[in-house]
């Protein structure tokens, strides 16, 4: 157990780190423009129940080497993964030889995980086994992201996604297994379609992937306060979620069953 203040106050059991669930990942620089500087305030506060830090939108392609390679470094030493984020959307559209030179550099910047999104891109199964084999080939992890919605990504509006219609769940659950079966290391599970911009929540879609994948193998996308709530209470503290980096403090008082709102005050518990 990490080192608290008020130990002596009960809360729900929660593993040291480097832990296999209950992984908490925060985004890096998109929404917000963020560097070493407040990296480094956010991890010697709550560095503990960091797992992961996701890099969105290619915002890494905009900054200079160096500071890159500080903020990965940073995040090396207190025990927190680097993942590129979904960015390969962009560079496949550029050929073989440009996507193995973007693994290439994102290993020399000291990333860990590629993540392989295909929300705005038509990709076949197989393409996509081919760039897990290439990614770990290259000694990094893979980290496919799924997901229901056609065209998913960059904060479409709800309407605009109605109109493109939506992936049955059986296809996500079938590529995710063929995706594990080929060396991905944990799948990512789109928000949109299933919490995000939608007219109303499709927990059934939830309830199949962690039914037939497992709590370990999924990360859900979860960056409403209201959404990683429902999680957590729904599948406990050990569920995998994604969630901006401001919200680290408000989602492991929830883990923790330190604090919460009415719907989850004193409910959140766990064993060592």
């Amino acid at each position: 157990m990490t080192e608290t203040t008020f130990s002596f106050i009960p809360r729900a059991s929660r593993p040291a780190k480097p832990r296999n669930t209950g992984l908490t990942e925060i985004r890096g620089p998109y929404y917000s423009a963020y560097g070493r500087h407040h990296l480094a305030d956010l991890v010697e506060t709550m560095g503990a129940w960091i797992d992961g830090l996701k890099y969105a939108g290619g915002s890494f392609a905009l900054m200079p080497p160096a500071a890159v390679k500080a903020i990965n470094k940073l995040a090396h030493d207190h025990d927190i993964y680097v993942s590129t984020g979904g960015w390969i959307e962009n560079v496949l559209r550029f050929g073989p030889g440009i996507v193995d030179r973007y693994i290439a550099e994102a290993k020399a910047l000291g990333f860990d995980v590629i993540e392989l999104s295909t929300g705005f891109i038509s990709l076949p199964s197989d393409a996509l086994l081919r760039l897990i084999e290439k990614v770990k080939a290259a000694g990094l992890k893979a980290k496919p992201e799924l997901g229901i919605q056609f065209g998913a990504g960059g904060d479409t509006s709800a309407r605009e996604l109605e109109s493109e219609g939506t992936r049955d769940v059986g296809w996500l659950i079938a590529q995710a297994k063929r995706g594990l079966d080929a060396g991905a290391d944990i799948i990512m599970i789109e928000s949109e379609g299933i919490t995000e911009n939608v007219k109303a929540w499709r927990t059934d879609v939830v309830a199949r992937i962690i039914n037939e994948l497992g709590l370990e193998k999924v990360m859900f996308e979860a960056a409403d306060p209201e959404v990683f709530e429902w999680y957590v209470k729904n599948y406990g503290n050990n569920v995998n979620l994604f969630i901006d980096h401001s919200q680290i403090v408000q989602i492991e008082a929830l883990r923790s069953g330190i604090w919460g709102t009415k719907s989850s005050w004193g409910r959140i518990q766990n064993l060592p």
